[in-house]
């Protein structure tokens, strides 16, 4: 490989990066990088509603699941009791 051809290949870099720089530097350019800025914000924004909705959501089946067990443990007491009497009435009898 010739020098010139290396040479060549840094100076069009160098030519292509300072206009690259140029590009993303432009007016044009900033008010692209503003509207996906902006759509950026707006999907944060439906994401987190959704978050919200889902905990909200999950605590609700939570608490209802935490009632379910309570009354379930209420009625195994409520049976254990029952037939602890059955067994003294047929001790007693």
């Amino acid at each position: 490989m010739s020098v010139w051809s290396t040479v060549g290949k840094v100076a069009c870099g160098f030519v292509l990066g300072t206009a690259g720089v140029s590009i993303l530097g432009s007016k044009d350019a900033k008010k692209c990088y503003t509207h996906i800025t902006a759509a950026v914000y707006r999907c944060k924004d439906s994401v987190m509603k959704t978050y919200t909705l889902i905990k909200e959501n999950c605590e609700d089946i939570s608490e209802d699941a935490k009632q379910i067990n309570e009354q379930r443990y209420k009625e195994e007491r409520e049976q254990e009791i029952a037939d602890a009497r059955a067994i003294l009435a047929e001790a007693e009898g």
